[in-house]
Formats: structure tokens, C-alpha cells, sequence
């Protein structure tokens, strides 16, 4: 993995100290295994890269949460779609931002930007 290059795409991952070279080079070694190279083609690096800020958002998410006390990997928050604290309420429209068949990609930007790029990658004839 081009750490430095990741790092250029992605300068909200630049600090080494929240985002260390092995989990960005965990997350990528691990989306390497399960994107078809064939497949993918010319936006192997984009999707990989994709995959990789994803993972790494959903895993500080799970760290926070071990460090707080609670179990890491469980979230039953989902996409916020209504809460109150006081006379404070927020509600976000889930639909426009959740894209069907998604799964846990829907939980972050970069998970979604994957899902739709790996959506249109290889359209047309593939023969296996």
C-alpha cells in the first residue's frame, strides 16, 4: 500500500498518531483480498482506498466505544433518525443518504461512495 498516497487522497486520515500505518495498511491488505482485480480494473487503487477510510472509521468507532466501556463491534445506533435531549431534537432523513442492499456501508460516507463505485465496476459482459 501507498501509505503516502492513501494519506494524500485522504488528509483526514493524516494524523499518525489517531490513524497508524498498520491499521491503514490492515484495512488495505484486507480490502485487497476481497476485490477482483479483474473486475475492478483501473479503479482497483480508488476502490481499495474507499474500502480502506471506510474500515477505518467503523474500527476507531468500535476502539472509542471499547474505551468507554462498551462493547466494541455492537452499535444499535444506525443512521440517526430522531432524538431529543430537552427542548433539543434532531431527526435526519435516513432514505436520502441510505442506499438499498448496502448494509454497514450506509454507516459512513466512504462506505457508501464504495458501494456505489463497486456497483457500476465491471458492468457489461464478465465471464467467470
Amino acid at each position: 500500500m501507498d501509505i503516502t498516497a492513501f494519506r494524500e487522497a485522504f488528509p483526514e486520515f493524516s494524523d499518525t498518531e489517531l490513524y497508524p500505518n498498520s491499521l491503514l495498511e490492515f484495512w488495505y491488505n484486507f480490502g485487497s483480498k476481497l476485490l477482483n482485480e479483474k473486475r475492478w480494473g483501473e479503479l482497483l487503487n480508488e476502490g481499495l482506498f474507499l474500502f480502506t477510510a471506510h474500515s477505518i472509521v467503523v474500527a476507531i468507532g468500535n476502539e472509542k466505544r471499547a474505551a468507554i466501556g462498551a462493547t466494541p463491534g455492537v452499535s444499535s445506533n444506525g443512521i440517526l433518525a430522531s432524538k431529543s435531549a430537552g427542548g433539543v431534537s434532531a431527526s435526519y432523513d435516513t432514505g436520502s443518504v441510505s442506499l438499498a442492499n448496502a448494509g454497514n456501508f450506509n454507516s459512513t460516507s466512504y462506505g457508501r461512495s464504495f458501494w456505489q463505485l463497486s456497483q457500476i465496476v465491471g458492468m457489461g459482459g464478465y465471464q467467470v
